[in-house]
C-alpha cells in the first residue's frame, strides 16, 4: 500500500529529531576537544612531557572535558525545562498577547475566522492565537510539542498589512508545520543552541570581568592572572561562537527544506498561489524582522520569514531567498507582483538587495494545488490535507453557527457547558435535569442553566454534524482549565455518559477525545514501540470489532465485515471472530497501543476503519465520528469526509 505524504512526513520528522541529537553530540565532542586544546596549552608548563592525547587522559584533561560537557548539557537542559510549557511558554517568551475572543479589532477577527476555517477543514484542533502588538514586521510562527496544544503567533504587521488572501496563505503555511510535526523539532532546536551558546556567554563574562578588574588594579601583582583569565575567556568566547555558527548552519539547512515544503502545502490548502506569494512579496519589501524581542535569532527557524538580521545570510538564513520562494510557488508570479506594486511602492528590492532573475528551467511546485481536486482512493490519503470541499464545508458550517453560541465557546465556562450540552441535548427535559444533578458542585464546573439554554436549542437546530466542530472550536478555552478543573470535567463527562446506563458511539468518541487532549499526557510525544502489526493484534481486533458493528447494514452479519477489515493485518485464524462487546476502557487502551505504531503502519488502520464505515456506500454522522475517534487517537488529523 502506498503511504500518503502525511505519514511519510511524520516519519521524517522523527528521523530529523534523531539526527538532531546525533549532530548535537558531535558538536559537543568537537567543542570539548577545542576547549581541551586551550587547556592543554595553558597547563603545559605543569605537564610539559605529555602529548595532547595523553593530557586528555590526565586529571587536568578529564576535569576540563567534564566541565565543558556539563556546562553545555546544563545550558540545554535549563532551556529545555524552561520550554516545557510548550507553545504557550514560547509565546510568552517573545512577549505575545493572547487574542481576546471577544475582540472587535477587524484584523484579529479576520485571523480567528481564517484559523477556525482551516482547523475544521483539516481536522486539527483550533490553536490558541497570540499577537505581537509591537512588531510592525510581517511574520508568524507556530509552537508546541503536539498539534493538540499548539499556539499560533502573528505579528501586528501581518494583521494590518496583509489582505485576507495573503493572511490565509500565511496561516496555511503555519498549519503545514503543525501537520508535518515540525513544531517539536523547532522547540528542541532552541534548547540545543542554548547549550552550545553557554560557552560563548561564559567566555564573554570572563573577558568583561578581566578588563573590569584590570581597570582598577592595573599595577597589582595579579595582573598576569587577570590577563590569563581574559585570554581564556576570549578563547572560550571564540570557541563558543564557532559552535553557534555551525549550529545555526545545521539549523538553516534543516529549516530551508521544511519551509519550501510548507510553502507548497499552503498553496495546496488555499488553492490560491497569489495569497502566499503576495505575503512573501510584502515581506521582501517591508521586512519581517522581530525588533522588540531578544529572542529573534533563536526564533529564526520557526518563523514564516527571517526574523533576525545576520551576516553571511546566504549560509545562515533559515529560509530560501524570497524571490526563490515566490518563483517556486509559480514561475512568472514575481513579475506579476512587481507590476501590481510598481505604482504604489517606491522600491521593489526584496530582502534588502536586487533580486536575481530566476532560471527559466527551474522546476517548482506551481500547479500542485490542482492535485488535491482529484478524488481520493483511500481514507489515509485525506489525512493531513485540506480539500476544496472541506474548506467550503467549514465556511458554510461556521456561517450557520449563531454568534452568541460561537462567542460562548471562547470562554472557559461556555466551553465546559458545551460538553454537557453535547451529551444531554437528545434527552427529554426531565432526564436532562436528572443527569445534570449527578455533577458535583463546583464554581466553574457546575451546570449553568442560562448558558445551557443557549446551547441546547442551537444543537437541536444545527443537527449532529455540528458536534465535533463545536468541540474543536471550544478546545482553546478548555486548554485554559487548570489540572484540577480538567480532572473534574472528565469526571463530570463520565457521570453524564453513565446516566442512562448505555454508551453511544458519540459519547465514546467525545470521552476519548477529551481524555486525549486535556489529560497531562496530552502534551507528551508518543514514542514508537511497535514496528509490526503482529505485536498489536489484540488492539486491532478490539478497534475493528467496534468499526465492523458500526458499519454493518441492519440484519447483516458483522463478522464478514470484521474479517474483511482484519485481512490486511492477520490470517483468518489469527484474526479470530468479532468481539461481542467493547468497553470504553478497552477501546482507549487499544487506541493507546495502536498510537505507538510506526507512522508508516498507521495508514492501513485508517483505511480498514474507512472500509467499515463506507461498507453501505454512505457515511452518516455517527460513522464519521467513529472515524474521527480512531484517527484522532492515532494523531492523524482527519478532515471532513466528502458527502
Amino acid at each position: 500500500m502506498a503511504h500518503s505524504g502525511f505519514f511519510q512526513r511524520q516519519a521524517s520528522a522523527r528521523r530529523n529529531t534523531t539526527l538532531l541529537v546525533v549532530l548535537f553530540l558531535v558538536a559537543v565532542v568537537l567543542i570539548t576537544l577545542a576547549v581541551c586544546l586551550v587547556g592543554y596549552f595553558v597547563t603545559r608548563s605543569e605537564s610539559s612531557g605529555l602529548a595532547f592525547q595523553q593530557w586528555l587522559l590526565s586529571r587536568h584533561g578529564a576535569m576540563t572535558a567534564g566541565t565543558v560537557v556539563i556546562l553545555i548539557i546544563l545550558g540545554s537542559l535549563v532551556r529545555w525545562v524552561d520550554l516545557a510549557g510548550g507553545g504557550e511558554r514560547v509565546a510568552k517568551m517573545v512577549g505575545a498577547r493572547e487574542l481576546d475572543p471577544d475582540t472587535r479589532d477587524a484584523g484579529e477577527r479576520k485571523l480567528r475566522n481564517i484559523v477556525e476555517e482551516m482547523a475544521i477543514a483539516s481536522g486539527v484542533n483550533v490553536p490558541r492565537l497570540y499577537v505581537m502588538d509591537h512588531e510592525t514586521g510581517i511574520n508568524a510562527f507556530v509552537a508546541g510539542y503536539t498539534p493538540g496544544e499548539a499556539v499560533m503567533v502573528v505579528t501586528h504587521g501581518a494583521l494590518t498589512q496583509l489582505t485576507r488572501d495573503e493572511l490565509q496563505g500565511v496561516v496555511g503555511h503555519e498549519f503545514s508545520h503543525i501537520l508535518n510535526g515540525d513544531m517539536r523539532l523547532n522547540v528542541r532546536l532552541i534548547a540545543i543552541l542554548a547549550g552550545i551558546l553557554m560557552l560563548g556567554q561564559i567566555g564573554g563574562f570572563l573577558v568583561r570581568a578581566s578588563f573590569h578588574r584590570s581597570t582598577y588594579s592595573s599595577r597589582s601583582r595579579d595582573g598576569r592572572g587577570q590577563a590569563a583569565i581574559g585570554l581564556i575567556g576570549l578563547a572560550l568566547m571564540v570557541i563558543g561562537y564557532i559552535g553557534v555558527f555551525f549550529g545555526r548552519l545545521i539549523q538553516a539547512a534543516v529549516s530551508r527544506q521544511r519551509e519550501t515544503l510548507a510553502d507548497a502545502s499552503a498553496v495546496q490548502f488555499t488553492r490560491n498561489p497569489e495569497g502566499i506569494a503576495g505575503a512573501l512579496f510584502k515581506i521582501g519589501l517591508k521586512g519581517g524582522y522581530l525588533d522588540t524581542t531578544s529572542h529573534a535569532s533563536d526564533m529564526n527557524h520557526m518563523c514564516f520569514g527571517e526574523s533576525a538580521r545576520m551576516k553571511l545570510s546566504s549560509l545562515l538564513a533559515s529560509h530560501p531567498p524570497v524571490e526563490e520562494r515566490i518563483h517556486a510557488i509559480q514561475p512568472g508570479m514575481l513579475a506579476r507582483l512587481r507590476s501590481r506594486f510598481r505604482d504604489t511602492e517606491a522600491s521593489l528590492d526584496l530582502s534588502e538587495g536586487q533580486m536575481a532573475p530566476a532560471a527559466a528551467n527551474t522546476s517548482g511546485f506551481s500547479g500542485m494545488h490542482r492535485s488535491t481536486e482529484k478524488p481520493k482512493t483511500g481514507f489515509s490519503e485525506n489525512v493531513g490535507t485540506v480539500s476544496k470541499a472541506g474548506e467550503d464545508y467549514a465556511i458554510a458550517l461556521l456561517a450557520q453557527i449563531p454568534q452568541t453560541f460561537r462567542n460562548l465557546l471562547y470562554t472557559r465556562a461556555g466551553a465546559v457547558q458545551l460538553c454537557y450540552a453535547l451529551l444531554i441535548h437528545s434527552l427529554p427535559r426531565d432526564e436532562q435535569k436528572e443527569a445534570l444533578s449527578r455533577i458535583t458542585r463546583h464554581p466553574l464546573l457546575s451546570p449553568q442553566g442560562d448558558i445551557l439554554d443557549k446551547f441546547l436549542p442551537a444543537l437541536e437546530n444545527l443537527g449532529a454534524a455540528i458536534r465535533f466542530p463545536a468541540l474543536e472550536l471550544a478546545m482553546p478555552a478548555l486548554r485554559k482549565l487548570d489540572p484540577e478543573e480538567r480532572d473534574g470535567l472528565h469526571t463530570a463527562v463520565r457521570q453524564l455518559i453513565g446516566a442512562d446506563r448505555k454508551v453511544t458511539l458519540f459519547e465514546l468518541a467525545m470521552s476519548s477525545f477529551l481524555k486525549r487532549h486535556l489529560m497531562p499526557e496530552s502534551a507528551r510525544v508518543v514514542p514508537v514501540r511497535y514496528r509490526s502489526y503482529k505485536a498489536v493484534l489484540p488492539a486491532l481486533k478490539c478497534v475493528m470489532s467496534l468499526q465492523a458493528r458500526a458499519g454493518a447494514r441492519v440484519g447483516e452479519d458483522a463478522d464478514n465485515l470484521y474479517r474483511e477489515a482484519m485481512a490486511g493485518f492477520a490470517s483468518h485464524e489469527e484474526a479470530g471472530t468479532l468481539q461481542a462487546r467493547v468497553s470504553l476502557k478497552e477501546l482507549q487502551q487499544a487506541l493507546t497501543t495502536l498510537n505507538q505504531l510506526s507512522p508508516l503502519l498507521k495508514p492501513a488502520i485508517i483505511d480498514a476503519a474507512g472500509h467499515c464505515v463506507t461498507h453501505d456506500g454512505r457515511v452518516d454522522v455517527t460513522e464519521y465520528e467513529m472515524m474521527r475517534l480512531v484517527a484522532d487517537q492515532l494523531d492523524c488529523p482527519m478532515p471532513p469526509l466528502p458527502a
